[in-house]
């Protein structure tokens, strides 16, 4: 087993067939031609992606000891469903343009209003389409882990997780958006975003899912095991995602190089630069975070305040200590040898990622 693909490309055929399996159920609610197009926006945006939370919660599985069970693929890809109700609507929240390399869905559907010559406002109908959208996939995400064919017994006992899961990413969307509108940026706000806004809800609580519904109860070495692991590797994959956003390469993460920096997102990278800057590179900071006109230019500029001060190193050397820390606790967990071969890959694969 390779350490950076195997794990992923085990799952990923059995998820992308689960949620195509799952929209064809619901087709015949979208005959009218006026309605097909919410179908076809979803079809489009669920298809690809990396999907690492269905990695997760299906390792997990492996690892409490859980065989092939085509119940386990649908439930864990109905994470995927999940994800993509999150982005439609953190696109909305962050005014994004583009989302994969395409105009992200409040935007296309803005273009629809515009291109038609439609009554009121294009804007306001693409945001408010975008919302909708969202919400369907946050019920189908639902429907699918209710139907997914696992035992009612295991996902009785794994609902509560479930629940939590949702709550933690709808409160850690609700954090990001109170530091930007704080205008904060301290070591403390910044990591407590990256755990509640992708950390829980991307590896955690993915991994506690599958361990839960394979053990079929809820045992202290599976929470040590998820706050140990997943905790650390959940926050390592934000940061990575933190340092993706300013400095990543745009045909590969798919969004305009410094997104994040027009979008004024307070990640850690800010925060620990401005721990770090003089008072030229602080204003320099303070006058072009959050700019959405920021050009290439600017990009720049901020791009060489966060380097020079040491940020974006600070930050690849939390990312390799978290991830060392999760892999030495995978190291004494009770579990599947197969499985924590895998969990040590996807652990590497979601902090080394460059989209």
């Amino acid at each position: 087993m390779t350490p950076s693909a195997a794990p992923l490309d085990h799952v990923r055929p059995e998820v992308d067939r689960s949620i195509r399996e799952f929209l064809d159920r619901q087709r015949p609610l979208f005959d009218d031609p006026q309605l097909a197009v919410l179908l076809s926006t979803a079809e489009g945006f669920l298809t690809g992606g990396k999907r690492l939370r269905p990695a997760f919660c299906y390792w997990g599985w492996r690892a409490a000891g859980g065989g092939e069970e085509p119940g386990l693929h649908m439930a864990a890809a109905s994470l995927e469903l999940l994800q993509a109700s999150a982005l439609i609507h953190d696109d909305v929240m962050d005014a994004s343009d583009v989302r994969r390399g395409m105009p992200s869905v409040h935007r296309r559907f803005e273009q629809v209003h515009a291109d038609s010559g439609w009554h009121g406002s294009a804007e306001q109908f693409g945001e408010g389409v975008a919302v909708l959208l969202g919400n369907l996939l946050l019920v189908w995400a639902g429907e699918m882990w209710r139907t997914s064919g696992l035992p009612a017994e295991a996902l009785a006992v794994a609902q509560p997780v479930h629940d939590h899961m949702l709550t933690e990413l709808m409160c850690g969307q609700y954090l990001d958006l109170l530091e930007q509108a704080q205008g904060e940026s301290t070591f403390e706000g910044a990591l407590r975003v990256a755990l509640y806004k992708s950390g829980k809800y991307s590896v955690e609580q993915p991994l506690r899912l599958g361990l839960v519904l394979a053990a079929r109860a809820r045992h202290d070495w599976i929470d040590r095991l998820c706050a140990q692991y997943g905790t650390q590797v959940g926050i390592a994959f934000q940061l990575r995602d933190d340092v993706l956003g300013v400095f990543g390469d745009p045909a590969e993460t798919g969004k305009p190089a410094g997104d994040d920096l027009r979008e004024g997102k307070r990640t850690m990278l800010i925060a620990r630069a401005l721990a770090e800057a003089s008072d030229v590179q602080a204003q320099a900071v303070r006058s072009l975070l959050g700019d959405p006109d920021l050009d290439a230019r600017g990009v720049e500029r901020l791009r060489s305040v966060i380097e020079d001060t040491g940020a974006l190193a600070a930050c690849e050397g939390m990312i390799k200590r978290y991830l060392d820390d999760a892999l030495h606790a995978l190291e004494q967990a009770p579990i599947d040898e197969t499985a924590r071969t895998a969990l040590a890959a996807l652990a590497v694969a979601a902090t080394t990622r460059r989209t």
